[in-house]
């Protein structure tokens, strides 16, 4: 009952015909307000001046229902499981990129299903929110507007939590939310105190006492969390069939797993050599002092950052168009220094702000500063070619004509694009003046291939949360605190780690293959100036838009094809095994909830996994019947459609000396739900011998 009158609204608000651009439009309007709010800086995305999250049971079955009507109206003018020659490949592209978004979705609510295990996606949706609010540098009466609606509901907010987590929290998950809760209380606090000068005075007691409740929540959520902890199951990876769900529909990206460890294994390799032959040719060179202040930093930055743009032209390597704004450091506020854990410290403006210049906020400077903010300080120029590389690709791409792609799709490309461009600085010069500079290139590289060995183990069950962090903590290597915080980010969203390296290396073939086809013609600046400009666009499909080369794409449907035709052959397999061996409950998980069978002894339809059993249970159990000695099944074919399935074989059931012999002919429909194939209709038909 909940489901259907909100599908049927939704339904009146989607016109029939719609084509790409009217459909990317109207989902990306919709996403403004669905799409949660996450740890990473990247895929921050502008809200309606009204809006708060909202995710209730109801919230999520009504973004299952409109997600349900955009996949069904871009499933009129578009199929991921063919190349459609009618369209030009820019106009495939533009189509895929939209069934990326959708699937991303899906991706959230059913295959991660974050709302439902991880308590830190509810940290993300109050306090996350706050922060997000206090990260452009001009902080304003309509910055504390809302500032305090997002307060007012937390309550709200946290209440859905605590039906949503109930006894389906991961575990080590809570633990970690239950940790960074733990001076909650003190923290909002002070943000709140640092915020009041720019409250109206006659607003002030107002606003603290909003800050106060909001704290109040924040600690009873934390208590809760304690409270409920041993009704929390152990962390569970989305598995090998949820992982490639995800690179397949997601990320658009064509590599198997065995590719990916493989990729990561031979890159870090790569970067041992590179920083140890770097670190010896250097060892003589004291290494650089860090400055004496953040603002001392953070003009240094601004110096350099004009360096590297000059750079960048001098060496025609990109474009710097006036229009581009600056990335540029700062000290970082008193407001956000308490929450600062909360995400990237970082404002990289957005699609309304291209008139605003990108900045990163820095710490003061000290002895036990972390990886990432240490050897931004030592040379500014680390975080410029990566950081401010983000800023220049999304500002680039959130002005280009297509408006289908302006947006985030998946962290691949961006990530990629940031990592590609610190080798390629580091290979044209840029860092020729400072010698330790260079070796915290090389060890960047070993980080980012580390980042996919996790990441693919920890998606895949290869690798637990804690063997994840002594790693990352041994190999690099990096303080214990920077290599939990990664380990738990990777584990809670599978295929983000993996994409500085994956999304590098797919670059690099790209232009080798660009510099093949184009010979003597081919200008560094022109494809650098196109990568950027198209910096949310999965490199598979960038592959297929400048050089008309679809073979990823290729791969890519025939993986996921494949793949899922092992999957449900196997799950056929050990369906009969189960029948075999007496097991009822092992081959009752193979089959929908819902399932229905045409039996070849029943005149009826069978309904349901209990008119099944219903039906097992009239049969003979006296021992009358012939003896079964096996069942084999033969000759399959299996045709695989999203997320549905047809599989049609034989079966030979086997009995002693073949006089009870029976051919079967099955055709099955499997459905997918979440990361497993079930099957949910039967058809099955006796063949005279």
């Amino acid at each position: 009952m909940l489901w259907a009158p909100i599908k049927c609204v939704y339904a009146t608000f989607m016109p029939q015909n719609i084509n790409i651009l009217e459909l990317s439009e109207k989902f990306w309007t919709w996403r403004a307000s669905e799409q949660p709010r996450s740890h990473d800086d990247i895929p921050r995305i502008e809200r309606p001046s009204d809006w708060v999250p909202e995710w209730s049971q109801a919230d999520v079955a009504r973004y299952r229902a409109e997600i349900t009507e955009f996949e069904v109206a871009l499933a009129q003018i578009f199929s991921f499981t063919s190349i459609d020659v009618s369209l030009s490949p820019s106009d495939w592209v533009d189509h895929c990129l939209l069934h990326s978004a959708i699937s991303r979705v899906k991706w959230e609510l059913d295959h991660l299903q974050i709302w439902r295990r991880q308590p830190g996606f509810y940290i993300d949706q109050t306090i996350g929110v706050v922060f997000d609010y206090l990260l452009p540098q001009k902080i304003d009466s309509l910055t504390i507007s809302n500032v305090r609606r997002v307060l007012k509901s937390f309550e709200m907010t946290l209440q859905s939590a605590r039906v949503n987590l109930a006894n389906s929290a991961h575990k080590e998950l809570a633990l970690d939310s239950i940790e960074q809760l733990s001076a909650i209380k003190d923290q909002i606090t002070e943000v709140g105190v640092s915020l009041t000068s720019y409250v109206e005075k006659s607003e002030v007691s107002g606003f603290l006492a909003e800050i106060e409740a909001a704290g109040d929540e924040l600690v009873g959520f934390r208590d809760w969390l304690v409270a409920e902890l041993a009704n929390f199951p152990a962390f569970e990876p989305i598995g090998e069939v949820g992982f490639n769900w995800f690179l397949t529909n997601v990320a658009l990206n064509p590599l198997t797993r065995r590719e990916l460890i493989d990729i990561g294994n031979i890159e870090f390799d790569r970067a041992i050599f590179l920083e140890t032959v770097s670190t010896n040719r250097y060892s003589g060179i004291e290494v650089p002092g860090l400055p004496t202040s953040a603002e001392a930093q953070s003009t240094d930055e601004a110096r350099l950052e004009v360096e590297v743009r000059n750079f960048y032209e001098a060496e025609d390597l990109l474009t710097q168009p006036p229009t581009l704004r600056r990335y540029l450091n700062a000290p970082r506020p008193k407001y956000l220094e308490p929450i600062k854990w909360l995400g990237v410290t970082d404002d990289l403006t957005g699609p309304s702000r291209l008139d605003v210049d990108g900045v990163s906020y820095v710490p003061a400077p000290h002895a036990d500063m972390p990886y990432f903010y240490a050897a931004n300080a030592r040379d500014p120029r680390a975080g410029i070619v990566h950081e401010g590389a983000h800023y220049k690709q999304l500002s680039l791409s959130w002005g280009n004509k297509n408006p289908i792609r302006r947006h985030y799709y998946d962290s691949g490309v961006n990530e990629g694009i940031a990592f590609y461009n610190e080798e390629l600085m580091l290979a044209a010069g840029l860092f020729a003046d400072k010698p330790h500079s260079q070796v915290l290139m090389y060890n960047f590289m070993r980080l980012r291939a580390l980042r996919v060995i996790i990441d693919v183990s920890l998606a895949t069950g290869q690798m637990d949360i804690e063997t994840a962090t002594q790693y990352l903590a041994n190999k690099v290597p990096m303080d214990l605190e920077t290599a939990r915080e990664e380990a738990l980010f990777f584990a809670g969203f599978p295929g983000q780690g993996m994409t500085y390296q994956i999304g590098k290396t797919q670059i690099v073939k790209l232009l080798a293959d660009a510099i093949r086809s184009q010979e003597k013609g081919f200008s560094l600046r022109e494809f650098h100036d196109y990568l950027w400009l198209n910096g949310n666009v999965p490199i598979s499909l960038l592959r297929y838009d400048l050089l008309n080369d679809a073979s990823e794409i290729k791969q890519l449907i025939g993986i996921n094809n494949q793949i899922d035709e092992e999957i449900i052959w196997e799950n056929v397999r050990k369906m009969l095994d189960a029948f075999m061996a007496m097991n009822r409950p092992l081959a009752d998980s193979y089959i929908c909830d819902d399932a229905t069978l045409w039996d070849s002894e029943e005149r009826d339809l069978v309904h349901t996994l209990v008119g099944l059993n219903q039906l097992r249970d009239r049969r003979p159990t006296d021992g009358s019947g012939p003896v079964i000695l096996g069942i084999g099944n033969i000759k399959p074919v299996i045709t695989v459609h999203g997320d549905l399935a047809i599989a049609r074989y034989e079966l030979h059931v086997r009995t002693p000396n073949g006089e009870h012999d029976e051919f079967i002919r099955n055709t099955a429909v499997w459905r997918r739900e979440g990361a497993e194939w079930k099957v949910f209709h039967n058809h099955e038909d006796k063949l005279a011998l």
